[in-house]
């Protein structure tokens, strides 16, 4: 007998083979689709040390603060416009080929970056930055999804959070002591490896199943099971979804079934509650916002502490998300990050409009601030979201719903960056951290009724739990 294989007994005493499930290739796979999100890392963190170089340096750029601040807006412009386009292609050329795609506008944009002395350069690469964005929210979240299985998306599941922070981690530290140009070209290495190596991954079975190719669906699971007798798994599979696409799957019946309604509901609110939690603003304004308070360590220096711990805690948080649970984890989270957003806005308040304050000694409170919301971030907005993007949707409606998740996600990261600036300059530092913080508290009440438990589950009890009765949908921490 194999090693890897055991003995086990019927119920009518006769003995067969199974063979072990290795689970070692389903997370090389899921490793190397998220390294297209540690280039999106790179890229969405790109302004952070990247404005004051550019506002500062009148002799190769002559841009102002308020221009450059269109950096961090311009991305989820591009994003948005182009979400229906990768949803489509994510159903007709496969998962694997959409994601691959996104090396291009990676690649195009860095380029750009590279040579860009005007400002409007500098726009159409942002832009450009945001059709890659559009292109990762469309197919990683399902490709992850539907090759694990649940045992690995919920440990494994966070990868492409994790590999957007640590690659927001060396946009800063690479932006910070390189110029423009020579952080733009090497971060050009990292899509052309991610295309060099994700190239060699299957497609999902999902994506077979649904256009009727099912000796592809068990070549695929196969490879991603690594054992031959996957025939039970790949008839259970196909039985899910037949089922799924057996369902209408209609603009209308996006909001009409009463399953699909409440996966919109809750992807709407996980987003949302992310977003108004200010994560997107930090990340883009991170050495701003150190610069601006003024502690005993640089500004580059609190911005590698706070990206750096950002991509550890994400990491620890997996393996504790299917201990705690999806929802509790999201309710705590949204609560503790309240608590210290509105410290910090008290500490800038004070600082702001009381001067007779010696507040000086109290000037560790930022980062230790920022710290403290990344940790608590880290174990639910920071991952729960992302995670649940490819779980919630049935395979009928999947497509539409990360549409409109994804100019959600788009209209909510422009909005909550450009405000942060807007409520910064008219009010002071204060203001967007009090917004944010209230959002929070907002949110932690709405967490008990949007969030559903899908710790534990396949793919299809997620679908039969949000048929479920409305009792059990709503039920609390």
């Amino acid at each position: 007998m194999k090693p890897d294989s055991a003995v086990t007994t019927t119920k009518n005493g006769n003995t067969k083979v199974v063979e072990k499930e290795k689970e070692w290739f389903q997370i090389l796979a899921i490793f190397l689709s998220c390294l297209s999100a540690f280039t999106a890392g790179l890229l969405f963190s790109w302004s952070s040390p990247s404005i004051p170089k550019i506002v500062n340096e009148k002799v190769n750029y002559n841009i102002s603060l308020n221009e450059a601040s269109y950096f961090t807006v311009i991305p989820p412009i591009g994003a948005i416009v182009s979400c229906f386009l990768f949803a489509k292609l994510n159903d007709s050329i496969g998962r694997k080929y959409t994601l691959l795609l996104i090396a291009v506008p990676h690649l195009v944009s860095l380029i750009i970056i590279a040579t860009a002395k005007s400002v409007y350069l500098f726009y159409i690469s942002r832009f450009i930055t945001g059709l890659g964005d559009s292109c990762l929210f469309a197919s990683l979240p399902i490709y992850v999804g539907e090759i694990a299985t649940p045992k690995v998306r919920g440990t494994w599941g966070n990868f492409m959070t994790f590999l957007i922070y640590v690659g927001q981690l060396m946009s800063n530290v690479i932006g910070s002591y390189t110029s423009i140009a020579t952080a733009a070209y090497i971060f050009m290495i990292f899509p052309v490896f991610f295309l060099c190596t994700f190239i060699f991954m299957p497609e999902t079975p999902y994506f077979y199943l649904m256009k009727g190719r099912i000796e592809d669906a068990r070549i695929s699971l196969q490879k991603l099971r690594r054992k031959q007798n996957i025939e039970e798994e790949l008839q259970q599979l196909k039985s899910d979804v037949d089922r799924q696409m057996s369902e209408s799957g209609t603009w209308k019946d996006v909001l009409t079934v009463e399953s699909n309604r409440k996966a919109i509901y809750a992807g709407i609110f996980l987003r949302a509650s992310q977003q108004l939690g200010g994560i997107s603003s930090f990340a883009v304004y991170t050495q701003y916002i150190f610069l601006k308070s003024g502690g005993d360590l640089s500004a580059s220096t609190s911005a590698i502490i706070f990206m750096g711990l950002c991509a550890i805690l994400n990491m620890c948080a997996g393996y504790t998300l299917d201990k705690v649970g999806r929802r509790k984890s999201y309710f705590l989270s949204l609560l503790l990050c309240g608590v210290v957003l509105l410290c910090e806005a008290i500490y800038f308040f004070l600082e702001q409009f009381f001067s007779d304050i010696n507040i000086k000694i109290f000037n560790w409170i930022p980062l230790v601030g920022m710290i403290l919301f990344v940790v608590f971030y880290s174990f639910g907005l920071g991952i729960v979201p992302t995670l649940m993007l490819g779980e919630l949707f049935s395979a009928s409606i999947k497509g539409k719903g990360l549409i409109l998740l994804n100019i959600v996600f788009g209209v909510l990261v422009s909005c909550t960056t450009k405000l942060f600036h807007v409520l910064d300059t008219e009010f002071g530092l204060f203001a967007p951290f009090l917004f944010f913080s209230m959002s929070c508290f907002i949110s932690t009440v709405l967490a008990l009724y949007f969030v559903p438990e899908t710790k534990g589950k396949t793919l299809e009890e997620i679908q039969q739990s949000l048929k479920g009765s409305k009792n059990k949908d709503k039920q609390h921490c």
